[in-house]
């Protein structure tokens, strides 16, 4: 399985150098002390798309932020427009020569690239941010050409990259609701009068809240994938070494991140062997066969309950180099991956439902019993 956590000490030290106002720092992810399942549901969120992304749940102060934050160096290489437009080979493949604007158009006769190879990215949605700034609006610029009539927002620009929304739950529920559906469609189509256009948005969602703020509505809160809860770190020795580990990076974090650069990459690497391993593998007849039991023996309604552990082992067992999830597998990811998927209100709803359908038919029946008169 991916190592998260190291026992090594933080002595290396390098010259700061010149940081420049826009540099990202991030706080090394195997330097994070603790806090196991928020470091698991991360990691395999980033192996396995297909499981939904992440909810972490947490009081404040216990380094969700901060986790989200160091997976930066962490995520995949992507391929990424080269024009102003967005136009890629994959709008060519799907929707012709009329799809990309006449410049691409032009480069794919002369058999010239579309998009280049980057790093995946971190992308924070701005805290108070109104439903204009996240699926876009008019370009009053680019009247010049129909695609680029409506300008792109957060969500279009988070396509391939991870989406990291902050105190999800206080989200106004019109910017909630619109995250929520361009991550489940992976497109979302913005329309201004006559205008429209149509933007690719497929990202790892993540998200963080605090749950003394307020809880998620039960139909935002399903379409997290895994749902880590953060506890914060209970035990003194491993509170000191969280100390002494942002006291030095506060320091130093050039020094810091560079200490863990080895195993940084280290990881990463892994991560990228678990993803191309993932889709060859399988789900062991067993693993099949408790899941479902467990599922039905909780009474998890919700079919993205389903999908989501038995896509997490999937990812477990690619983490692990396995090409075959296992029971066992199943035992590392139930927890998050079924937590919250109960709904005590549907229980009782439905068995309220049940016994008002007993007294209809216990009606009819004992009316067509007595004779006629």
């Amino acid at each position: 399985m991916l190592e998260v956590a190291s026992s090594k000490r933080f002595l290396a030290v390098v010259e700061p150098g010149d940081r420049g106002l826009a540099e990202s720092l991030p706080f090394p992810f195997i330097a994070m002390v603790g806090e196991w399942e928020m470091k698991l549901s991360l990691l395999l969120a980033i192996i396995n798309p297909a499981i939904g992304g992440v909810l972490l749940l947490g009081p404040r102060g216990t380094g969700k932020t901060t986790a989200v934050r160091s997976l930066s160096p962490l995520l995949p290489d992507v391929e990424r427009s080269l024009c102003a437009y967005g136009c890629t080979t994959e709008d060519f493949e799907s929707g012709g020569v009329d799809s990309i604007c006449p410049d691409c158009a032009k480069k794919l006769g002369l058999g010239e690239p579309l998009t280049f190879t980057d790093r995946a990215r971190l992308i924070e949605l701005p805290l108070h941010s109104e439903l204009p700034d996240v699926i876009g609006g008019i370009d009053e610029r680019a009247a010049a050409h129909q695609r680029m009539l409506v300008k792109p927002g957060i969500l279009s620009h988070a396509d391939r990259n991870l989406l990291y929304v902050d105190e999800v739950n206080l989200l106004v529920r019109d910017v909630a609701d619109a995250i929520l559906d361009a991550a489940a469609q992976g497109v979302y189509t913005v329309r201004r009068g006559p205008i429209s256009a149509t933007y690719r948005s497929r990202f790892i969602l993540v998200g963080s809240m605090n749950p003394e703020e307020g809880m998620l509505r039960p139909q935002i809160a399903d379409r997290f994938g895994l749902r880590a809860l953060v506890r914060g770190l209970n035990n003194s020795s491993e509170r000191w070494e969280a100390y002494q580990r942002s006291h030095a990076f506060e320091l130093n974090p050039r020094g810091f991140i560079e200490y863990y650069r080895e195993t940084t990459e280290s990881i990463r690497e892994q991560i990228l062997a678990a993803r191309k391993r993932l889709p060859g593998v399988q789900l062991a007849p067993e693993t099949t066969r408790l899941g479902l039991e467990a599922i039905q023996k909780l009474g998890v309604t919700s079919l993205r309950g389903t999908s989501v552990l038995f896509e997490s082992a999937r990812a477990y067992a690619a983490a692990d180099g396995r090409d075959q999830a296992d029971p066992s597998d199943l035992d590392a990811i139930a927890v998050p991956a079924l937590r919250m998927r109960r709904s005590v209100f549907m229980d009782r709803y439905a068995s309220d439902q049940d016994q008002e359908a007993k007294a209809i038919l216990e009606t009819f029946m004992q009316a067509g019993e007595k004779p006629a008169d």
